[in-house]
């Protein structure tokens, strides 16, 4: 019973001393984090687009982080762009970071691919532009109508992906989804970002 004491005692220091460390001081940091003057806040259509890529767990198979060339070489050799910073995320509430690879990181997709045609095609059946790809189809996004109106986006597909008689168009989900995916584009240079981080292994000519 005499040890109770000093074990609930040591317990909860461990606990508070790990919250500090791990939670409050992390976070304080992050919070002070300020944007690139060339990052600008998504628009409304964009949000509405980040909820859907949220919505639809692309964060399970597509990650938001290129890696430096100190951890990988691969991201630089892909074309995925510099290194993330902690400035690339101050507007993205929760972060899509993502952990798994089965396709690429998105993070520049943006840059990469920046037609919405091209998205809207891949949303409705990646395999009309990839045929060896495993990406979900997302058809509800879309509908299928007789013959298009005036407002409608109608999604360019091959003869062999395009429904007998008639014509794909994007609802404003497949819309927005395609904005928030054009949005993501993190080119610009981290010079700033990076002063603090130099220790980590970044340097400047990553930036660029």
């Amino acid at each position: 019973m005499n040890r109770v004491l000093p074990l609930s005692v040591g317990a909860v220091a461990i606990l508070a001393s790990a919250t500090l460390m791990l939670v409050i001081v992390p976070g304080i940091q992050i919070h002070q984090q300020q944007a690139s003057e060339e990052l600008e806040p998504y628009t409304e259509q964009e949000l509405a687009g980040r909820e859907q890529y949220i919505s639809l767990g692309c964060v399970y198979c597509h990650t938001q982080q290129p890696r430096s060339p100190e951890q990988t070489l691969a991201d630089a050799a892909q074309g995925w762009g510099r290194a993330s910073v902690a400035a690339d995320y101050v507007y993205d509430k929760p972060h899509q970071l993502g952990t798994m690879r089965t396709g690429p990181d998105l993070l520049n997709v943006g840059a990469r691919l920046p037609s919405i045609e091209w998205h809207l095609t891949h949303l409705y059946q990646p395999r009309a532009i990839f045929d060896w790809s495993i990406m979900p189809a997302y058809p509800f996004l879309f509908e299928l109508k007789e013959e298009a109106v005036a407002d409608d986006v109608v999604v360019k597909l091959p003869s062999e992906y395009r429904p007998e008689g008639k014509v794909v168009v994007a609802t404003q989900e497949a819309l927005d989804l395609s904005a928030y995916l054009i949005s993501l584009k993190r080119t610009y240079p981290v010079e700033g970002a990076l002063s603090g981080m130099r220790d980590q292994g970044y340097s400047s000519t990553e930036a660029k």
